[in-house]
């Protein structure tokens, strides 16, 4: 559930097929630089009604989904 909004979001911001979009999808290899990252960040916190304090780090889809679920348990 988590992976499907953050993985539709990403393929709003960077307009392609979100079925290119895994896991494992790494944010250099999609080509997300500073600002396509800020915006997928402000897209993702309206989403889920959380703040993200700190994007370092953040290298893969992965990581970006294990961060927000942490935040929803919170």
């Amino acid at each position: 559930m988590t992976f499907d909004t953050i993985k539709a979001i990403i393929a709003d911001k960077l307009d392609i097929n979100p079925e290119q979009i895994t896991m494992e999808s790494g944010f250099d290899d999609m080509k997300v630089d500073s600002l396509y990252m800020v915006e997928i960040m402000l897209s993702i916190e309206e989403a889920f009604g959380i703040t993200i304090d700190e994007a370092e780090g953040m290298n893969t889809v992965a990581d970006l989904v294990a961060y927000v679920e942490n935040k929803l348990q919170k």
